[in-house]
């Protein structure tokens, strides 16, 4: 039987169930190759991924990956679900909490100038109703990240300031991503594909919140954002992919604007002034679901 990972909540009366727990845990991270599986796994918390996605991402042999998955799932630090024919892997976000608890408290004993900026960014309230900026991300910036900024801008009333970008930009957007969108009323003037890198020079706009909607750009292993904006992976099908008729691309993109204005509209009709950052970190993890992960 694998040792309960329940330790950040006893830091004060550890015993060896927990002291052989975090053993364990550490142990299984101490691999170079599991600590980025579950790096990785963290990127798309608290939704699964499937191993050929990971082995993808990380490029990793599928039996090396399988090893690590296993470890990672003994250590009670991963778990594990079908959903159909496939296996998905997600991380285990309690236990997590329960590892970082018990290192930064029995471990660490609570030090404040080892808990300070962690303290900070914990105490750190949700962000306001007005004037907060939304950065979308995919991997071209050129048809969902594209369709994200021009919903959020005219559904948000002015509340929100929306931006895309892509970790690898096209040159353009998708000539039927703008399309779709002046189908639906939306001004495509002043939209471009934009690299990331636009959104970390020094005076850009501070992110409050930062989306990936593409499991790619999920994938990518950037740097973590200043001001711990509240992020969320709103993952969907690239439609540039689409094959067929023109008449059936163009079904793919009209049917991926309109799931982006759906999770969109539910997003801008969050009451912020209400909710703490962690209740509104479950709201955007919630908004990315499928319908079956809600089920």
């Amino acid at each position: 039987m694998k040792p309960s990972l329940d330790i950040g909540h006893h830091f004060c009366n550890s015993g060896n169930m927990e002291i052989n727990a975090a053993t364990q845990a550490f142990a299984t991270l101490g691999h170079p190759g599991r600590l980025a599986v579950f790096r990785l796994l963290m990127r798309f918390a608290p939704q699964g991924v499937r191993p050929t996605e990971m082995a993808t991402a990380l490029g990793l042999k599928a039996n090396t990956l399988s090893h690590h998955l296993a470890d990672l799932t003994a250590s009670g630090l991963v778990s594990v679900a079908r959903q159909g024919r496939s296996l998905y892997y997600a991380v285990d976000l309690a236990a997590a909490e329960d590892l970082i608890g018990y290192l930064a408290l029995d471990v660490g004993r609570a030090r404040p100038d080892l808990l300070g900026p962690i303290a900070s960014a914990a105490r750190h309230s949700a962000p306001g109703d007005t004037g907060l900026n939304v950065l979308f991300l995919c991997t071209a910036n050129s048809a969902r990240s594209i369709f994200a900024e021009a919903i959020l801008r005219d559904l948000g009333a002015g509340r929100f300031t929306a931006h895309s970008a892509g970790t690898q930009p096209g040159p353009l957007p998708h000539p039927l991503a703008l399309e779709t969108l002046r189908r639906h009323g939306h001004c495509v003037s002043d939209l471009r594909a934009k690299p990331v890198s636009e959104f970390r020079t020094p005076g850009a706009p501070a992110m409050d919140f930062v989306f990936t909607v593409c499991d790619t750009a999920a994938a990518e292993d950037c740097p973590p954002w200043p001001g711990q904006p509240i992020s969320g992976h709103w993952g969907l099908p690239d439609p540039a992919r689409a094959t067929g008729t023109d008449a059936a691309k163009a079904e793919v993109f009209d049917t991926t604007y309109t799931v982006l204005r759906h999770r969109i509209m539910a997003f801008v009709a969050l009451p912020l002034k209400r909710l703490t950052r962690m209740s509104l970190q479950t709201h955007v993890d919630v908004i990315g679901m499928t319908p079956e992960e809600k089920a």
